[in-house]
């Protein structure tokens, strides 16, 4: 394998890497830390995610428990959650944030595989925009006279592959994900 080749499937591999950790804050009704990941509280004038100021655990299936280092920001991280888009609405005993994810509607679980299944197809764009990329550079190396014709085709073949192999991954993660989906 090529220089060239391996950076572009570094390149499609991030783009797999993206896709799984968007599909990890897919809400599908179990409970997952990942959902807290992109809400913010205000620590002392610093937006700061959850995970750094408590303790984020899966206490049963549906719950997730939030234990605040310091108890004076229950409150903050109580008002940050109910201004997310998680749509849960915590309760609070003093010490411990519960949060329990309610099962999904059959109707929400098929939005769910819809909106799981267009993240999919977003990241197989995205690995097929690095390999038309790849391909732009071989044929621009090879009109420079850095690769003679049988090595542009043989890089050319040697990126499809790698693309089929990127696109089989994709379906991979995201047909693990309708699993878990649907089998609520």
């Amino acid at each position: 394998m090529s220089a060239e080749t391996k950076a572009f499937e570094e390149r499609m591999n991030s783009a797999v890497r993206h896709l799984e950790k968007e599909l990890a804050a897919v809400r599908a009704g179990r409970a997952n830390p990942a959902v807290l990941d992109k809400v913010t509280v205000d620590y002392y004038g610093t937006p700061t995610p959850i995970n750094q100021i408590a303790a984020v655990a899966v206490s049963e299936a549906r719950v997730l428990t939030i234990s605040p280092w310091d108890a004076s920001m229950m409150r903050a991280i109580e008002k940050a959650i109910l201004s997310s888009d998680i749509g849960i609405n915590p309760t609070n005993d003093g010490r411990v944030m519960r949060l329990v994810f309610p099962a999904p509607t059959e109707e929400r679980r098929k939005q769910l595989v819809k909106d799981v299944m267009k993240m999919g197809e977003e990241a197989k764009v995205a690995a097929r925009n690095v390999r038309r990329d790849a391909m732009d550079k071989f044929k621009a190396m090879k009109k420079a006279g850095e690769l003679t014709e049988d090595d542009q085709k043989d890089r050319e073949e040697e990126m499809q592959k790698i693309t089929d192999k990127i696109t089989k991954q994709i379906d991979k993660v995201c047909d693990e994900k309708q699993k878990e989906i649907m089998e609520i």
